[in-house]
This record gives C-alpha cells, structure tokens and sequence, in this order.
C-alpha cells in the first residue's frame, strides 16, 4: 500500500496539472470504490476550480473554490494517469479539466476511496479525524518521540506506526528509519535511550525526504501520475533484503513479524 512518500509523489504531481484549473467534466464509470462514491459527486466536482492539491497523513487532498476538499485514498493499487492514451476497464474516475487535461484514478483491486466534504469539516472525516502530527512538519521532533515512547511496553515499530502519534509512517520507512537511528523494531519504547530517539527524530524525516526525492518506492502498483516509477527501493538498507549483508556490518539481514507485518532489521546494529 503506498505511504507518505508514494503520496507526496502522486499528489506533487497532481499541482501542475490541476491547480488553478476547472473540472469540466467528471466521469464515474461505477458505483464504488472500497465504498460507495458521495451520490452527489460528479454535480459537486463539475464546474469547480482547484485551489490546492496536498496530503494529510497518507490521503491526498484535493480542495476547490466551492469549499469542497476531495480526499483520495489509493489503496493498495490505486494510480492517477495523467493523459491517458485510451480509458481501460480499471479507470474507474474520470476528470477532465479546462485545459484539456485528463486524469484517471485507475484501481485494479478496487482498495481506494474518493470522498468529499466540506473543507471546513474535512479534519473531522473519519478518514483525518485523531491523526497525530505530520512527520516532516514543524510539531515533530525528539520532544514527541520522547512523550510518545514515555513508559510505553509497545515496541518502537507499533509506536511509530500508531497514527494517532505520527501520521502517515509506513511499515517500509519506519524499518529503514529504525535501521538508521539503531532501534531493535520489537525494543520497547519506554527503555530507548534518549540519544537513540534524537537519533530517530532525525533519521525518520530524512528517510522519508529521501523517499520523496526520489519518487517513492515501486514495489508493485506506484508510479507518479505521469507514469514514472519510484526508485527508493533501490536505496533500501533493510527493508525486504533478509539474508542479504547489513550495508554497515555485514551481518545477514534478519526478519521478524510484528502484528502481521515483516520488520527488517541488523541483529547487530539494533539494538
């Protein structure tokens, strides 16, 4: 599924294309995504003028002058195509706006979601509602690790993936940044040492302006909306690469499972 960076990368791509435009013309070519679109979607959309296309957590904003914000989900294999050549059975959204620009929310899994709300209301969407501060935004830093690891049993990983505390971590950036700041994924919070989370509290938004330097990592699904691929994954230091020789020590890369999800780390270098 993609996270912050893939996000970022989507919704950077979105700006030129949409802001300041007028959606002439939005085409649903079914019913629903993961839920039913807002009936009144298209009639709402048609007409308006996009004043900002950003990201909250891992969702993508997209706001109009009529005082709607459109929140985009892409779920696991949700990609916006920019100029399509042709519209496939998966380009489940059409938009077209008055520069003679189309964009397609394809969904082969159909995991995505489009709603839309009232700007002023947005924050309360079930979706936004309790999402903790942005980790590449001025409230982060080793003052809200300090308060969130604080008396915590929870291992380091399940804290920075809680998005209550942190909005927007995923599971392959928050192993990459454990591996940089030498935090064991299963330590619990509470006994990090106060160097290892200043250490986190860097090593988490550089990971993550590093991800989005380099347009995400495609593992599967992620492109940018004119059909680049990431290619982070090539920079990983841990993640996916069990077996493989710690790019610091030369100890194999080892592998756990934590709430369902694989952690990778350096036996030697975590701690």
């Amino acid at each position: 599924m993609p996270e912050l960076p893939e996000v970022e990368t989507v919704m950077r791509g979105l700006s030129p294309v949409w802001l300041g435009q007028r959606f002439t013309r939005v085409t649903l070519n079914r019913g629903d995504l993961r839920r039913p679109f807002p009936q009144d979607l298209g009639q709402r959309l048609t007409g308006a003028t996009v004043t900002a296309c950003r990201r909250r957590a891992k969702y993508g904003l997209i706001d109009t002058d009529r005082g709607d914000t459109l929140i985009l989900h892409l779920g696991m294999s949700g990609r916006m195509r920019v100029d399509p050549e042709a519209i496939g059975k998966h380009d489940h959204v059409v938009f077209e706006t008055g520069n003679g620009r189309v964009v397609a929310f394809n969904d082969a899994r159909r995991f995505g979601s489009l709603d839309l709300v009232a700007t002023a209301d947005a924050t309360a969407h079930p979706l936004l509602a309790g999402i903790g501060p942005e980790p590449l935004g001025p409230d982060f830093g080793a003052v809200l690790l300090t308060r969130a690891f604080a008396d915590r049993l929870a291992p380091a990983k399940a804290l920075l993936l809680d998005q209550r505390l942190i909005a927007g971590l995923g599971n392959i950036y928050v192993c990459e940044a454990l591996f940089r700041a030498g935090i064991h994924p299963a330590r619990a919070g509470g006994t990090v040492a106060a160097a290892r989370l200043t250490s986190l509290a860097a090593a988490v938004p550089a990971v993550l302006e590093e991800a989005i330097a380099a347009g995400g990592s495609s593992l599967r699904d992620h492109a940018a909306p004119d059909g680049t691929l990431g290619y982070f994954q090539k920079a990983f230091h841990v993640y996916g690469r069990e077996g493989e020789a710690c790019v610091t020590c030369d100890t194999l890369i080892a592998r756990i499972v934590q709430s369902g999800r694989s952690s990778f780390f350096c036996p030697k270098c975590q701690h």
